[in-house]
C-alpha cells in the first residue's frame, strides 16, 4: 500500500526536483471566462447576470486532478504517442522498443530499480524538437483523440470548484507543455505536469528531475502550495489510482474517482468521497491485471501504427 503523506519516509532527491520544477512550469492566473466549452451555450445569461454571478476568488483553496482515468478516459501519453507518430516524430522501432519498455515496467511495477531511467529513455523521443512545435501538436492531439474522451462527470467537478471561486490545476506525468493545452482546453488554471530540460527552447531528451508521479506529484503540490499561500487542509483532490493515495493524503478533502480496487478499499476505510463515472462493465474491469492492460495498451498502440501505415500505402503505393 502506497504511504500516505507526510508518513515520515524520504522524499528522493529527483522526485523532489520534478516536482519543484512542475510548480515552477505551471500556470496560475485564473482560467479564462471565455471558453466555449460546449456546455449549453445557448442558455447562458445575459452578460450582466452573468457578472453579478461571479464569485470572489477563494485564495487559500484549490482542486488538484489526475489525468488518466480520472478526468479523461484513458491514458494522455497513449494519445500522445500516438499523435507524434503519425507525424514522424519517431520509427516504428522506437515505439516497439518503447512498447518493451513499459511491458517490463509494469510486469516488475513501479518500485523496480531503474524506473525513472527507463521512462525518461522511452521519452527521449522528443530531444531535438522545441517547447513551441509540442504545444502546436498537443493542440491537435487534444482535438483529434482527447476532447471526445473527457469524462463529463469528472469535469463538472471541476467547474462546481471553479464556480466557487476556486482555482483547479491538473496534476499528471504528462508533458508539462501538453497537460497545459488539456487545462486550458478545459478552461482550468493550469497543469502540473513533467518537466523536460530545453535549452533555448529545444528539447534535450532528459528530463527534470523525474516523471510526476507518486512523490513527485505530492512535492509539485507542496510547492505551489507553498507558493500561491493555499492552505492545504481546504483544498481537495481527485485521483483513480491507488499510486496516488500519497497526492490524496496530503489535503483535506480526497475523492476517488473511477477507482482502481485497492483506491477503492482504501478510500472506504477512510471515509473518503468516491465518484465512478463508467458503466458497471467498465467498472468490473478494475479487476484485470496490470500486465493485461499494458498488453492491450502496447496492441491498441501497435494496430494504431500498422493502421496508418496501410493508409499510407492505399495513399501512395509505391515506396
Amino acid at each position: 500500500m502506497p504511504p500516505s503523506a507526510g508518513g515520515g519516509t524520504a522524499v528522493p532527491q529527483h522526485a523532489q526536483v520534478a516536482g519543484e520544477a512542475a510548480a515552477r512550469a505551471a500556470s496560475t492566473a485564473p482560467p479564462r471566462q471565455d471558453v466555449d466549452d460546449g456546455w449549453g451555450a445557448p442558455g447562458a445569461a445575459a452578460p450582466e447576470l452573468e457578472a453579478a454571478l461571479v464569485v470572489p476568488p477563494d485564495q487559500r483553496a484549490a482542486a488538484f486532478f489526475d489525468v488518466d482515468n480520472t478526468i479523461m478516459r484513458g491514458a494522455s501519453i497513449f494519445y500522445l504517442a500516438r499523435g507524434l507518430y503519425q507525424r514522424n516524430f519517431f520509427s516504428l522501432r522506437d515505439i516497439a522498443g518503447f512498447a518493451w519498455q513499459q511491458l517490463s515496467f509494469l510486469a516488475r511495477g513501479e518500485n523496480m530499480e531503474h524506473v525513472d531511467e527507463i521512462q525518461a529513455r522511452a521519452l527521449s523521443f522528443v530531444a531535438g524538437h522545441s517547447v513551441a512545435e509540442m504545444s502546436a501538436v498537443g493542440e491537435e492531439i487534444f482535438d483529434e483523440s482527447m476532447a471526445r474522451k473527457i469524462w463529463p462527470g469528472t469535469r463538472a467537478l471541476a467547474r462546481i470548484h471553479l464556480a466557487a471561486g476556486q482555482r483547479v490545476w491538473l496534476v499528471t506525468a504528462t508533458p508539462v507543455e501538453v497537460a497545459e493545452v488539456i487545462a486550458r482546453r478545459l478552461g482550468l488554471t493550469g497543469a502540473l505536469g513533467t518537466v523536460a530540460e530545453h535549452v533555448d527552447g529545444v528539447y534535450t531528451g532528459r528530463l527534470v528531475g523525474s516523471l510526476l508521479h507518486g512523490e513527485a506529484k505530492v512535492e509539485a503540490v507542496r510547492a505551489l502550495a507553498e507558493r500561491e499561500g493555499l492552505d492545504l487542509a481546504s483544498c481537495s483532490a481527485y485521483s483513480d489510482s491507488a499510486n496516488d493515495i500519497p497526492l490524496l493524503s496530503l489535503v483535506g478533502n480526497p475523492c476517488a474517482v473511477n477507482p482502481d480496487g485497492a483506491l477503492r478499499a482504501y478510500a472506504k476505510a477512510h471515509g473518503w468521497r468516491v465518484r465512478d463515472y463508467r458503466t458497471g462493465r467498465k467498472a468490473a474491469r478494475v479487476g484485470i491485471p496490470v500486465a493485461a492492460v499494458a498488453g492491450a495498451t502496447v496492441g491498441a498502440i501497435m494496430g494504431a501504427v500498422a493502421a496508418n501505415r496501410r493508409f499510407r500505402r492505399r495513399r501512395h503505393p509505391f515506396p
